[in-house]
This record gives structure tokens, sequence and C-alpha cells, in this order.
């Protein structure tokens, strides 16, 4: 929705300085208190289930399972950052996988076409989400809603509430299942993006650019950016993730359904709201997205373990979400009270 801001409450060299050692630990466990948590719960883990939670075969599993969320929790996370929100990182995931596979097994296409097409049909479904967003000025919300609601009856129109199945060449296959260094390839893909996306974030105007915005569109414009290009530009780069996200989990699925990929929408969103209560406090961020995408991969993982319930997954993803979001909110009802409580220059 347009009233998410993104301003950052971690504390400066300024704000450290003069304090002691007690109150720098107090000043940064909110900042970096997700990651001791993640920590904290992969020892507990460990330690209790010590034959199934730290073996290399639970971590692959880990990382197979949530590397497709991890895209769509970066992809979610750049309009974020601009203050806009995009749901189609849900609903799109679920026409991209199906497009990637019947491009080849109905239309004939070579799997690197297929697989360009996908992602060029996922950057022009953000551009028209940005257009809806900027142009129309229909709250990115609904805008988003909409335009995902319209692609899962595309999906369920081209498949006809059937599977999409068919012999795919090995390369395709590959995209999800080579091994590197005995990992799935899909977690050296989200790290390779996570740092691409980082280095522009935080190093290049781009990244302020989009920061600024997401803190106050109205005073971005009035110092000469240009508020509509970055952000029509974010949803067209959340468009590609997400295209490419469904071109992974086809091949990961090997097959194409329309009732697979809706589930992704949610922790998704989790990740990417938890991003902004970690790192830097109160602004989405790269690498607070992947620690709480990890939070979500291990809190779950070592639950069902446990002997949870399916029903499990969906309630730890829904009150973490609400935990998120609760969380989020405190840090900017706090940056705009900080100025108010400063103490004056005379004082």
């Amino acid at each position: 929705m347009n009233g998410i801001e993104s301003t950052a409450l971690e504390p400066t060299k300024s704000d450290m300085r003069g304090l002691n050692p007690l109150q720098k630990i107090g000043r940064l466990i909110p900042v970096y208190g997700l990651l001791i948590l993640t920590v904290l719960l992969i020892i507990v883990f460990s330690v209790t289930l010590p034959t199934s939670f730290q073996t290399l075969i639970n971590l692959r599993s880990i990382i197979s399972d949530k590397a497709i969320i991890a895209l769509l929790s970066l992809a979610a996370m750049i309009p974020m950052a601009a203050g806009r929100i995009d749901l189609t990182v849900g609903y799109g995931i679920v026409l991209w996988h199906i497009l990637a596979i019947s491009l080849q097994t109905m239309f004939g296409f070579p799997w690197p076409a297929a697989v360009l097409i996908v992602l060029v049909l996922g950057g022009a479904t953000g551009f028209l989400n940005g257009l809806l967003v900027e142009v129309a000025r229909i709250d990115s919300f609904i805008a988003t809603l909409g335009t995902g609601t319209v692609l899962y009856a595309f999906a369920l129109w081209h498949t006809g509430g059937r599977q999409v199945v068919g012999m795919l060449p090995d390369g395709f296959y590959a995209l999800n299942g080579t091994m590197v260094l005995g990992l799935p390839i899909t977690g050296y893909y989200v790290l390779v993006l996570a740092v691409l996306m980082w280095l522009v974030l935080e190093y290049t105007p781009t990244g302020r650019y989009v920061y600024a915005i997401g803190a106050n569109p109205k005073a971005a414009a009035l110092n000469g950016i240009p508020v509509r290009k970055f952000v029509i530009g974010s949803f067209v780069a959340s468009g590609l993730l997400s295209a490419l996200a469904g071109v992974l989990l086809a091949s990961k699925l090997r097959i194409g359904q329309a009732s697979v990929g809706l589930e992704y929408l949610l922790p998704a969103l989790v990740g990417a709201f938890l991003g902004s209560t970690t790192i830097k406090p109160g602004r989405v961020n790269v690498w607070g997205t992947l620690i709480g995408v990890a939070i979500l991969a291990v809190g779950i993982s070592g639950i069902q373990q446990f002997g949870g319930s399916f029903f499990v997954e969906p309630l730890f993803n829904g009150v973490t979400l609400l935990i998120a979001i609760g969380i989020a909110g405190y840090a900017q009802r706090k940056r705009g009270a900080a100025p108010k409580s400063a103490p004056s220059p005379g004082k």
C-alpha cells in the first residue's frame, strides 16, 4: 500500500558515541535481534534434533524449499523500498511456472526461448502494475491484487484445471536440480541476486532515490527525483524476479498446475516485512529480508520435525507476519516521534 515508509532506524556512529558497553548492546539488539533469534533457533533445534536437523540433507531441503520464497521476498521488497506493495509476486508465479512448461510441451519452444518469454511477460506485468499505480493513481494494494487475480484467471483458463505435463529437456531440469559444492544451485542464485540488489540499493544513486521515494515521495519529487520513473522501474524489477521464481518452480516441479503457487504469497510477504525489522529497522533491506526468510525456514523445519501438524506452516507464517507488521509499525512511530523527544540545542 502507498503508506509503507522506508526510513531506517539503525544507530549511527554519533548515536553510539559516549555510550557504555551495555547501552551499546541495548541499541544494537533491535538491529540484530532477528539474526540472533535465528542463530538461537538453529542451536536449539540442533541440540534437540541432532539426528535430523543438523544434517546436510536437511540443509539441502531447506535451501531447495525456501529459495523460491527468498526470490519472491526479494521481488516484493523492491516496490516496498519505494513505498508500494506488489501482490502479483504470489499470483504471477502460478501463471509463470505453467507457461514455462507449456511453451515447451505444447508450442515447441526451446527451453531458453521459453524462459526468455516468461521473463519478458513478467517484466511487462510489472510495467502494467507501475502504470496502474503511478499513471492511473490506483492504490498499489488494489492494483496488484487486481492484476494478480487476472493472471491467476489466465492460468486457470490456459490449463482448464488440468496439469500441464510433458517431457522437458535436461537443460531445463538443470536450472533447479544442479548441485554445486553439495548444495542446490538455487541457493547460489539467491545469494548472487542478493549481493547485486544490495550493491544497487546501498551504493548507487538508483538505490538512494528508491529509498528516498519510499521515505517521502513528495519531498523526493521536490528534490528533482523522477518518482514515476523509479516506481514503475521497481515494479518491473519485481515482475522479472517473480517470473524467474516461476521458471525455477517449473524446473523443480516438472509439471504445471494452477493449484500451485498461491501458497508462496504469504511467506514471501512475511519475509519482506520481517526484513524491515532487522539490520536496518524501519526500512526494508536485502539482508534483513534473507534473515526473515531464514527464520521462517528454520522455525518451520524444526517444528515439523518435532511432529507439528499440517497447519503449523500457515499458522507460523501468519503469526510471524502479524508480529513483523507490528514491529515495523512501532519502528515507524518511533522514527516519527524521535525528533519531538530530542532535546533542543540550548539544553
